[in-house]
C-alpha cells in the first residue's frame, strides 16, 4: 500500500482544487421502510463488516469511538432513543424502554418516565427499575467518558464524580417497582436532557454489571442482536437476541441479517478491493485518496456520499510547550492550509474548509473565520479563504520557541498519515523541529485524551453526539471534561475560560431561549473558544460509504449513521 505524501499535494493545487469525484449521495437500490418484524423476503444472511483494528473496550458505557458506537445502536436501549429512520427525523428524540417522553416538571427539574414492562436482556433477565437506576450509578463510577459533560445536572452527579465509588444518585434518581416509575432530579436545567438519555452511555445495562471497564467481555443487552465473541485483534461477532421483540418499531426495529461478523486487521487498501468484489459488506475505515477515483467511475452505485455533522482538528495542549502560548496556537490556526486538507481528505465534493468548531450541517448562526489571510479574531472574515504565513511567522517569533521539538500524534491511516505529513511540514516550516508519531487507530483517541502521555498536538476527528453545536463547543472544550491522567478527557487541550463556559452553561440550561437565540449563544462560545485557540479546525467531511453490490435497503439515519440491522443482503 502506497500513502499519498505530503509533497504530491502540490501537484493537485497547481491545477486548482481536485475535481468533485463523487457529486453527491449514491441513490440505494431501494427505500427504507419501516419495519416491525424483517420481512422473510428481506431477513436472513451474514452482514460482514471489515475494519483495519478493533474500537477498544465493549463496554458501552465507556467506549467513545464510532466504530463502536453505532454499533452497539443495535445492542443496547435506552430510556429514549433518536428516532430509527432515514432523513431530518432521525434526529428527533422518541421513547424506547420508556413508555412515552415525560413533560419536564418543576422548571424543567424533574422527569418521570415508566419503563415499558416485559422487556428483557439478552441473558434472560427482566429489566427493571433497579438496572435504570444502577446504570446511572455505574455511568459515575467507573468514569464514563460523558458522564459529567452530559449527566452532571442530575442531582447528586457533583458528588458521584468527586468520589466514584460511593456513588448513589439518591437525591437524582428515584424508582418505584410497582409503578415502574423513573424519576429523575436535576439540579439545574438542562435543554438536552433527552438527548442525553438518548446518547449511547445512558444505555440500561443489568444491575449486577461490574463497576469497572469489562474491557473484552460481552454484556447483555436488549437490541435485536448481542455480542456474542470477540477478540480484538481479529473478529468481533454479534448473533440475534433470542429475548427481543419489538416494543417500538421507531425507536429498535427487528433486524434483517441472521448474524453481523466484523474483522480486524484489514489495511484500507485491501478493504477498498475486498468490498468491491464482495467479500466483505462495509469497511468502517476512511476510503484512501488514491481510490475515490474508481469508486466513482466504476462503483458508483456502491458508493454514498452522505452529510454528517463532523470535522477534523488539531488539539493543542495548552500544558505542554510551546502551546502553552497563545500565540503559537494563533500561529497554527493562521498557517494551515485547509485547502491542502481538504484535497488529502478527498476533494471538495466530500471535504471544506472549516476554520470554526461548529460544522455547517448543525444550524449555530453565521459562520466565521478569525484565522485566514486578513482577518483576526476581533475582526473575523465570513469564511477561510487561505493561510497566513507571514502574520503565523512573526507570531512564531514574538514566541520567542523556535526551534523548539514538536511532535505530532496522527492516527496510522492512510489518509490521517497523509494530513500528519503535511502539518507536521508545516511546523517545520514556522521553525520547529517537528515529527509525526503514528498509533494504531484503536489506541489513538484514548492515547490523546490522557495527561500522562504529554502530547503536545494531534489531529483526530470528532462527530456529534446528536445534532447539537454542544456536541462541538461544550463536548470538546467545557471546563467539566477536561480529566487529567484520563483516558477519557475528551477536552484535549485542557482548555477552561470563565467566560465561554458560561455562555456555554446558558444555552445548555436556559429552557426559555428561541432557538435562534441558543444558536447565537453557541456561535459567541464558538467565538470566545477560538480567540485563544486551543485547537485548530481543519475541515468539515461528509462520510464516503463503500458498500458491496448485494447490500439493499441502505439505511442512513442522523445520528447513528449506516444502521446495520435494517439493511438487506441479496
Amino acid at each position: 500500500m502506497t500513502a499519498i505524501k505530503a509533497r504530491s499535494i502540490h501537484a493537485l493545487m497547481a491545477g486548482g482544487t481536485l475535481a468533485c469525484l463523487l457529486a453527491g449521495p449514491a441513490l440505494s437500490a431501494s427505500s427504507p421502510l419501516p419495519a416491525d418484524l424483517p420481512q422473510p423476503e428481506h431477513g436472513g444472511g451474514t452482514l460482514r463488516l471489515v475494519a483495519t483494528s478493533s474500537g477498544g473496550t465493549l463496554d458501552p458505557q465507556i467506549n467513545y469511538t464510532a466504530k463502536y458506537i453505532n454499533l452497539f445502536a443495535n445492542v443496547y436501549d435506552g430510556l429514549t432513543t433518536f428516532r430509527k429512520v432515514t432523513g431530518p427525523a432521525g434526529k428527533e428524540v422518541v421513547p424506547d424502554l420508556a413508555e412515552a417522553l415525560p413533560t419536564p416538571q418543576d422548571g424543567g427539574l424533574t422527569y418521570s418516565f415508566t419503563l415499558r414492562p416485559d422487556i428483557y436482556f439478552s441473558n434472560g433477565q427482566r429489566v427493571t427499575t433497579a438496572d435504570v437506576v444502577a446504570s446511572f450509578q455505574r455511568l459515575f463510577r467507573i468514569g464514563a467518558p460523558t458522564a459529567g459533560a452530559f449527566y452532571g445536572a442530575i442531582a447528586g452527579a457533583d458528588a458521584c464524580l468527586h468520589t466514584p465509588a460511593t456513588c448513589t444518585l439518591e437525591r437524582g434518581i428515584e424508582a418505584d417497582a410497582p409503578s415502574r416509575r423513573i424519576t429523575f432530579h436535576l439540579t439545574h436545567p438542562d435543554a438536552e436532557f433527552l438527548q442525553k438519555l438518548a446518547f449511547t452511555h445512558a444505555v440500561i445495562l443489568p444491575a449486577n454489571t461490574p463497576a469497572r471497564d469489562t474491557g473484552n467481555t460481552p454484556l447483555p443487552g436488549t437490541g435485536p442482536y448481542r455480542l456474542e465473541a470477540y477478540n480484538p485483534n481479529s473478529f468481533l461477532t454479534l448473533d440475534r437476541n433470542p429475548a427481543f421483540h419489538v416494543w417500538n418499531p421507531q425507536a429498535q426495529p427487528a433486524g434483517y441479517p441472521e448474524r453481523i461478523e466484523y474483522t480486524f486487521g484489514i489495511p484500507e487498501e485491501a478493504a477498498v478491493t475486498a468490498v468491491e468484489n464482495g467479500q466483505y459488506d462495509w469497511m468502517a475505515d476512511t476510503i484512501p485518496l488514491d481510490r475515490l477515483g474508481e469508486l466513482g467511475a466504476h462503483f458508483a452505485g456502491q458508493t454514498h456520499v452522505m452529510r454528517h455533522a463532523s470535522l477534523y482538528f488539531l488539539p493543542m495542549n495548552m500544558h505542554e510547550p510551546p502551546f502553552t502560548d497563545i500565540r503559537v496556537r494563533q500561529a497554527v490556526n493562521y498557517a494551515l492550509n485547509r485547502k491542502a486538507m481538504v484535497i488529502l481528505y478527498g476533494g471538495p465534493g466530500i471535504a471544506r474548509p472549516l476554520c470554526g468548531l461548529i460544522p455547517s450541517i448543525v444550524d449555530s448562526g453565521e459562520p466565521q473565520c478569525p484565522y485566514t489571510r486578513g482577518a483576526s479574531p476581533h475582526a473575523p472574515a465570513p469564511r477561510w479563504s487561505a493561510p497566513d504565513m507571514p502574520t503565523a511567522r512573526r507570531l512564531v517569533q514574538e514566541s520567542g520557541t523556535i526551534g523548539q521539538k514538536i511532535t505530532l500524534v496522527v492516527a496510522n491511516t492512510s489518509t490521517e498519515m497523509a494530513m500528519g505529513a503535511w502539518v507536521r511540514d508545516m511546523l517545520q516550516s514556522l521553525g520547529y523541529q517537528a515529527a509525526l508519531r503514528p498509533l494504531s487507530s484503536s489506541l489513538h483517541l484514548a492515547y490523546i485524551q490522557n495527561t500522562d502521555n504529554h502530547v503536545q498536538i494531534s489531529l483526530t476527528s470528532w462527530s456529534a453526539d446528536y445534532p447539537s453545536p454542544s456536541n462541538f463547543v461544550d463536548a470538546l472544550f467545557g471546563c467539566e471534561n477536561f480529566h487529567p491522567h484520563s483516558d477519557s478527557s475528551i477536552n484535549i487541550p485542557g482548555f477552561c475560560d470563565p467566560q465561554a463556559q458560561a455562555v456555554m452553561d446558558r444555552a445548555k440550561t436556559d429552557t426559555d431561549l428561541s432557538s435562534i437565540q441558543r444558536n447565537l449563544l453557541w456561535q459567541e462560545a464558538n467565538r470566545l473558544v477560538m480567540e485563544q485557540a486551543p485547537a485548530a479546525p481543519v475541515i468539515e467531511k461528509d462520510n464516503v460509504v463503500l458498500t458491496s453490490a448485494r447490500m439493499r435497503n441502505f439505511f442512513y439515519t442522523e445520528v447513528n449513521q449506516l444502521l446495520f440491522s435494517q439493511v438487506w443482503l441479496h
